[in-house]
Protein backbone atom coordinates (compact mmCIF):
# COMPACT_ATOMS: atom_id res chain seq x y z
CA UNK A 1 0.00 0.00 0.00
CA UNK A 2 2.96 2.27 0.88
CA UNK A 3 3.08 3.62 -3.28
CA UNK A 4 -0.77 3.98 -3.72
CA UNK A 5 -2.59 6.81 -2.51
CA UNK A 6 -5.05 6.82 0.41
CA UNK A 7 -8.48 6.25 -0.83
CA UNK A 8 -9.84 9.22 -0.39
CA UNK A 9 -7.01 11.55 -1.79
CA UNK A 10 -7.69 8.89 -5.22
CA UNK A 11 -11.58 9.87 -4.62
CA UNK A 12 -11.09 14.00 -4.45
CA UNK A 13 -8.87 13.48 -7.77
CA UNK A 14 -11.31 11.78 -9.34
CA UNK A 15 -14.07 14.10 -8.31
CA UNK A 16 -12.13 16.77 -9.88
CA UNK A 17 -11.24 15.49 -13.29
CA UNK A 18 -15.12 14.11 -13.48
CA UNK A 19 -16.22 18.10 -12.24
CA UNK A 20 -14.20 19.61 -15.45
CA UNK A 21 -15.78 16.93 -17.38
CA UNK A 22 -19.05 17.59 -16.31
CA UNK A 23 -18.20 21.71 -16.39
CA UNK A 24 -17.32 20.80 -20.11
CA UNK A 25 -20.64 19.13 -20.72
CA UNK A 26 -22.63 22.25 -19.30
CA UNK A 27 -20.79 24.57 -21.41
CA UNK A 28 -21.45 22.43 -24.56
CA UNK A 29 -25.31 21.96 -23.77
CA UNK A 30 -25.00 26.62 -23.68
CA UNK A 31 -23.64 26.63 -26.39
CA UNK A 32 -25.49 24.27 -29.09
CA UNK A 33 -28.89 26.28 -27.64
CA UNK A 34 -30.99 23.07 -27.05
CA UNK A 35 -31.28 23.37 -23.37
CA UNK A 36 -34.06 20.58 -23.05
CA UNK A 37 -35.59 22.54 -19.81
CA UNK A 38 -38.52 20.35 -17.52
CA UNK A 39 -39.76 22.23 -14.67
CA UNK A 40 -39.47 20.11 -11.51
CA UNK A 41 -41.72 21.40 -8.98
CA UNK A 42 -42.11 24.89 -11.16
CA UNK A 43 -40.76 27.49 -12.78
CA UNK A 44 -38.01 28.15 -10.29
CA UNK A 45 -37.18 24.80 -9.77
CA UNK A 46 -35.80 23.52 -13.46
CA UNK A 47 -34.15 20.95 -14.87
CA UNK A 48 -32.05 21.10 -18.35
CA UNK A 49 -30.33 18.69 -20.46
CA UNK A 50 -27.10 19.77 -19.24
CA UNK A 51 -28.65 19.07 -15.63
CA UNK A 52 -29.51 15.77 -17.06
CA UNK A 53 -25.98 14.77 -18.51
CA UNK A 54 -23.49 16.19 -16.54
CA UNK A 55 -25.34 13.99 -13.94
CA UNK A 56 -25.11 10.89 -15.62
CA UNK A 57 -21.69 11.61 -16.17
CA UNK A 58 -20.87 12.36 -12.65
CA UNK A 59 -22.66 9.49 -11.39
CA UNK A 60 -21.41 7.17 -13.82
CA UNK A 61 -17.68 7.64 -13.53
CA UNK A 62 -16.69 7.98 -10.10
CA UNK A 63 -19.22 4.61 -9.27
CA UNK A 64 -17.15 2.86 -12.09
CA UNK A 65 -13.83 3.38 -10.47
CA UNK A 66 -15.57 3.13 -6.85
CA UNK A 67 -18.47 0.90 -6.92
CA UNK A 68 -19.02 0.71 -2.99
CA UNK A 69 -19.62 4.69 -2.71
CA UNK A 70 -22.67 5.77 -1.88
CA UNK A 71 -23.66 8.37 -4.84
CA UNK A 72 -26.62 10.84 -4.31
CA UNK A 73 -27.58 13.34 -6.90
CA UNK A 74 -29.94 15.89 -7.45
CA UNK A 75 -31.97 14.77 -9.88
CA UNK A 76 -33.85 11.72 -10.39
CA UNK A 77 -33.11 10.06 -13.68
CA UNK A 78 -34.49 6.88 -15.39
CA UNK A 79 -31.83 3.70 -14.98
CA UNK A 80 -30.11 3.86 -18.13
CA UNK A 81 -27.05 2.97 -19.91
CA UNK A 82 -24.59 6.14 -19.71
CA UNK A 83 -23.05 6.80 -22.98
CA UNK A 84 -19.12 6.29 -23.16
CA UNK A 85 -18.28 9.63 -24.30
CA UNK A 86 -19.90 10.87 -21.18
CA UNK A 87 -17.42 8.85 -18.81
CA UNK A 88 -14.19 10.33 -17.19
CA UNK A 89 -11.56 8.06 -16.48
CA UNK A 90 -9.25 10.84 -15.37
CA UNK A 91 -7.48 11.97 -12.00
CA UNK A 92 -6.23 14.89 -10.95
CA UNK A 93 -2.32 14.02 -9.99
CA UNK A 94 -1.75 17.03 -8.13
CA UNK A 95 -4.06 16.14 -5.79
CA UNK A 96 -2.91 12.52 -5.77
CA UNK A 97 0.74 14.64 -4.47
CA UNK A 98 -0.62 15.74 -1.69
CA UNK A 99 -0.33 14.26 2.29
CA UNK A 100 -3.65 13.01 2.86
CA UNK A 101 -4.95 13.81 6.50
CA UNK A 102 -4.18 11.20 8.86
CA UNK A 103 -8.02 11.35 10.33
CA UNK A 104 -8.24 10.45 6.66
CA UNK A 105 -6.11 7.84 5.68
CA UNK A 106 -7.79 4.59 6.56
CA UNK A 107 -11.22 5.03 5.41
CA UNK A 108 -13.57 2.20 3.83
CA UNK A 109 -14.90 2.68 0.13
CA UNK A 110 -18.36 1.64 1.50
CA UNK A 111 -18.65 4.16 3.92
CA UNK A 112 -18.57 7.23 1.43
CA UNK A 113 -21.38 9.39 0.53
CA UNK A 114 -21.22 11.40 -2.32
CA UNK A 115 -23.56 14.73 -2.61
CA UNK A 116 -23.74 15.75 -6.20
CA UNK A 117 -25.34 18.75 -7.69
CA UNK A 118 -24.51 18.36 -11.28
CA UNK A 119 -25.55 22.04 -12.26
CA UNK A 120 -26.55 24.58 -8.95
CA UNK A 121 -27.76 27.43 -10.44
CA UNK A 122 -30.00 25.92 -13.15
CA UNK A 123 -32.39 28.90 -13.11
CA UNK A 124 -29.54 31.77 -14.10
CA UNK A 125 -28.21 29.30 -16.62
CA UNK A 126 -31.72 28.81 -18.54
CA UNK A 127 -31.79 32.73 -18.42
CA UNK A 128 -28.49 33.29 -19.42
CA UNK A 129 -29.06 30.75 -22.05
CA UNK A 130 -32.33 32.93 -23.51
CA UNK A 131 -30.43 35.77 -22.91
CA UNK A 132 -27.24 35.22 -24.96
CA UNK A 133 -28.94 33.36 -28.11
CA UNK A 134 -31.47 36.37 -28.73
CA UNK A 135 -28.20 37.69 -29.96
CA UNK A 136 -26.92 36.38 -32.48
CA UNK A 137 -23.83 38.31 -32.74
CA UNK A 138 -22.39 36.91 -29.77
CA UNK A 139 -20.76 33.72 -30.42
CA UNK A 140 -20.11 31.36 -26.91
CA UNK A 141 -16.41 29.90 -26.61
CA UNK A 142 -15.98 26.25 -26.23
CA UNK A 143 -13.16 26.09 -23.14
CA UNK A 144 -9.51 26.50 -25.04
CA UNK A 145 -11.43 28.41 -28.35
CA UNK A 146 -9.28 31.35 -29.17
CA UNK A 147 -12.08 32.85 -31.47
CA UNK A 148 -15.13 34.40 -29.22
CA UNK A 149 -16.89 37.80 -29.79
CA UNK A 150 -17.35 40.47 -27.27
CA UNK A 151 -20.18 39.97 -26.06
CA UNK A 152 -23.09 43.18 -25.89
CA UNK A 153 -24.76 42.30 -22.38
CA UNK A 154 -22.86 41.99 -19.15
CA UNK A 155 -25.78 40.55 -17.53
CA UNK A 156 -25.50 37.22 -19.34
CA UNK A 157 -22.39 37.11 -18.33
CA UNK A 158 -23.18 37.86 -14.78
CA UNK A 159 -25.92 35.17 -14.67
CA UNK A 160 -22.96 32.80 -15.89
CA UNK A 161 -21.53 33.59 -12.91
CA UNK A 162 -23.66 31.92 -10.68
CA UNK A 163 -23.47 28.56 -12.40
CA UNK A 164 -21.27 25.83 -10.97
CA UNK A 165 -21.41 21.97 -10.61
CA UNK A 166 -20.64 20.04 -7.11
CA UNK A 167 -19.47 17.24 -5.88
CA UNK A 168 -19.52 17.17 -2.03
CA UNK A 169 -17.73 13.86 -0.04
CA UNK A 170 -18.83 12.50 2.69
CA UNK A 171 -17.93 10.58 5.45
CA UNK A 172 -19.44 9.64 9.05
CA UNK A 173 -22.08 12.32 8.14
CA UNK A 174 -19.29 15.17 7.72
CA UNK A 175 -18.21 17.09 4.72
CA UNK A 176 -14.82 15.88 4.45
CA UNK A 177 -14.06 16.91 1.18
CA UNK A 178 -15.77 18.93 -2.54
CA UNK A 179 -14.97 19.92 -5.36
CA UNK A 180 -16.56 22.89 -7.25
CA UNK A 181 -16.50 23.42 -10.84
CA UNK A 182 -17.47 26.73 -12.46
CA UNK A 183 -17.72 26.26 -15.67
CA UNK A 184 -17.68 29.94 -16.86
CA UNK A 185 -15.19 31.42 -14.67
CA UNK A 186 -13.01 34.12 -17.06
CA UNK A 187 -16.00 34.64 -20.00
CA UNK A 188 -15.85 38.18 -19.58
CA UNK A 189 -12.55 37.98 -20.69
CA UNK A 190 -13.12 37.52 -23.94
CA UNK A 191 -11.30 35.75 -27.06
CA UNK A 192 -8.78 33.29 -26.20
CA UNK A 193 -9.66 33.21 -22.60
CA UNK A 194 -9.06 29.90 -21.11
CA UNK A 195 -12.78 29.18 -19.52
CA UNK A 196 -13.84 27.47 -16.29
CA UNK A 197 -11.85 26.54 -13.24
CA UNK A 198 -12.15 24.30 -10.29
CA UNK A 199 -11.68 24.75 -6.48
CA UNK A 200 -11.43 21.99 -3.97
CA UNK A 201 -10.69 21.66 -0.68
CA UNK A 202 -9.99 19.03 2.59
CA UNK A 203 -10.39 20.00 6.44
CA UNK A 204 -7.14 19.53 7.76
CA UNK A 205 -5.73 20.44 3.85
CA UNK A 206 -6.57 22.96 2.87
CA UNK A 207 -8.18 24.42 0.04
CA UNK A 208 -6.80 25.32 -3.16
CA UNK A 209 -7.72 26.79 -7.22
CA UNK A 210 -8.68 30.29 -5.31
CA UNK A 211 -6.57 32.86 -4.01
CA UNK A 212 -8.67 33.29 -0.37
CA UNK A 213 -9.34 36.82 0.48
CA UNK A 214 -11.87 38.17 3.44
CA UNK A 215 -14.28 41.42 3.92
CA UNK A 216 -12.27 43.87 5.85
CA UNK A 217 -13.07 43.30 9.40
CA UNK A 218 -15.38 46.52 9.85
CA UNK A 219 -17.95 45.38 7.04
CA UNK A 220 -20.65 43.20 6.96
CA UNK A 221 -21.49 42.28 3.52
CA UNK A 222 -24.30 39.68 3.51
CA UNK A 223 -25.18 37.49 -0.27
CA UNK A 224 -28.43 35.96 -0.08
CA UNK A 225 -30.78 34.51 -2.91
CA UNK A 226 -31.68 36.03 -5.98
CA UNK A 227 -34.99 33.90 -6.76
CA UNK A 228 -36.30 32.04 -3.39
CA UNK A 229 -36.83 35.46 -1.32
CA UNK A 230 -39.93 35.52 1.23
CA UNK A 231 -40.72 37.89 4.62
CA UNK A 232 -38.39 35.06 6.57
CA UNK A 233 -35.24 35.17 4.25
CA UNK A 234 -35.95 39.10 4.21
CA UNK A 235 -36.12 39.57 7.75
CA UNK A 236 -32.99 37.63 8.82
CA UNK A 237 -30.92 39.19 6.26
CA UNK A 238 -32.23 42.54 7.94
CA UNK A 239 -31.10 41.73 11.42
CA UNK A 240 -27.43 41.16 10.01
CA UNK A 241 -27.20 44.97 10.16
CA UNK A 242 -25.31 44.78 6.27
CA UNK A 243 -24.00 47.40 4.91
CA UNK A 244 -24.32 45.31 1.27
CA UNK A 245 -26.40 42.73 0.00
CA UNK A 246 -25.86 40.40 -2.51
CA UNK A 247 -28.56 38.51 -3.98
CA UNK A 248 -26.99 35.84 -6.85
CA UNK A 249 -28.04 32.47 -7.71
CA UNK A 250 -26.33 29.15 -7.05
CA UNK A 251 -25.32 28.07 -3.23
CA UNK A 252 -21.83 27.31 -4.41
CA UNK A 253 -21.45 30.33 -6.45
CA UNK A 254 -22.49 31.99 -2.65
CA UNK A 255 -19.80 30.07 -0.74
CA UNK A 256 -17.14 31.26 -3.80
CA UNK A 257 -17.88 34.82 -2.69
CA UNK A 258 -17.21 34.02 1.34
CA UNK A 259 -13.90 32.81 0.28
CA UNK A 260 -12.71 35.71 -2.19
CA UNK A 261 -13.68 38.00 0.01
CA UNK A 262 -16.64 39.35 -1.62
CA UNK A 263 -19.13 38.45 1.01
CA UNK A 264 -18.90 38.26 4.78
CA UNK A 265 -21.87 35.68 5.38
CA UNK A 266 -24.58 33.51 3.48
CA UNK A 267 -28.17 34.03 4.64
CA UNK A 268 -30.72 31.39 3.72
CA UNK A 269 -33.62 31.52 5.87
CA UNK A 270 -36.01 29.43 4.44
CA UNK A 271 -35.57 25.17 3.73
CA UNK A 272 -35.16 25.59 0.02
CA UNK A 273 -31.30 24.11 0.08
CA UNK A 274 -30.61 20.42 0.09
CA UNK A 275 -27.92 18.46 1.03
CA UNK A 276 -25.94 18.71 -2.75
CA UNK A 277 -26.56 22.40 -2.65
CA UNK A 278 -23.97 22.56 1.03
CA UNK A 279 -21.97 19.79 1.58
CA UNK A 280 -19.29 20.40 -1.35
CA UNK A 281 -18.91 23.96 -0.02
CA UNK A 282 -19.10 23.51 3.17
CA UNK A 283 -16.04 21.12 3.18
CA UNK A 284 -14.14 24.07 1.18
CA UNK A 285 -15.24 26.88 3.99
CA UNK A 286 -14.54 24.39 6.86
CA UNK A 287 -10.36 23.83 4.82
CA UNK A 288 -10.15 28.12 5.23
CA UNK A 289 -11.70 28.16 8.71
CA UNK A 290 -15.22 28.69 7.78
CA UNK A 291 -18.49 27.35 9.20
CA UNK A 292 -21.52 26.36 7.30
CA UNK A 293 -24.66 25.67 10.02
CA UNK A 294 -28.65 25.64 10.10
CA UNK A 295 -29.95 29.10 11.45
CA UNK A 296 -30.12 27.93 14.97
CA UNK A 297 -26.22 27.23 14.84
CA UNK A 298 -26.27 23.32 14.81
CA UNK A 299 -24.34 21.22 11.93
CA UNK A 300 -25.92 19.38 9.07
CA UNK A 301 -25.24 15.75 8.38
CA UNK A 302 -24.62 14.08 4.99
CA UNK A 303 -25.10 9.90 6.22
CA UNK A 304 -26.70 8.02 3.68
CA UNK A 305 -30.07 8.08 4.77
CA UNK A 306 -30.81 11.79 6.18
CA UNK A 307 -33.05 14.15 4.51
CA UNK A 308 -32.33 16.07 1.67
CA UNK A 309 -33.88 19.48 2.93
CA UNK A 310 -31.62 21.63 5.01
CA UNK A 311 -35.00 22.17 6.62
CA UNK A 312 -33.53 25.13 8.97
CA UNK A 313 -31.92 27.47 6.45
CA UNK A 314 -28.23 28.14 5.44
CA UNK A 315 -26.04 30.19 7.12
CA UNK A 316 -22.68 30.33 6.33
CA UNK A 317 -19.31 32.46 7.12
CA UNK A 318 -15.66 32.98 7.08
CA UNK A 319 -15.19 34.34 10.43
CA UNK A 320 -17.30 35.51 13.03
CA UNK A 321 -19.97 32.98 13.23
CA UNK A 322 -21.20 33.53 16.48
CA UNK A 323 -22.28 37.10 15.40
CA UNK A 324 -24.35 36.27 12.54
CA UNK A 325 -26.19 33.12 14.66
CA UNK A 326 -26.64 35.84 17.55
CA UNK A 327 -28.91 38.15 14.72
CA UNK A 328 -31.51 35.56 13.89
CA UNK A 329 -34.50 36.84 14.76
CA UNK A 330 -36.97 34.78 16.88
CA UNK A 331 -39.05 34.26 14.63
CA UNK A 332 -36.93 32.70 12.26
CA UNK A 333 -35.97 30.43 14.69
CA UNK A 334 -39.72 29.47 15.16
CA UNK A 335 -40.65 28.98 11.55
CA UNK A 336 -37.31 26.67 10.94
CA UNK A 337 -36.44 24.25 13.38
CA UNK A 338 -33.59 22.25 13.56
CA UNK A 339 -33.51 18.51 12.58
Amino acid sequence: MSGSPPLVMRLVSSAYSVAEKAGAIVRKVLHSGELGIVEKTGANDLQTLADRLAQQSICASLSRRFPKITIIGEEELPSEEVREDLIENGQAEEILQKSCPAEFSELKEEEFVVWVDPLDGTKEYTEASRCLHHQTEVQIPHKGSDTSQPHSTALCTGLLDNVTVLIGIAYGGRAIAGVINQPFYNYQVGAGAHLGRTLWGMPGLGAFGFQLREVPGDRRIVTTTRSHSNKLVTDCVDAMEPHEVIRVGGAGNKIIQLVEGKASAYVFASPGCKKWDTCAPEAILHAVGGKLTDMHGNAYRYDANVKHMNSAGVLATLRNHEYYVSRVPHSVLQALKSD
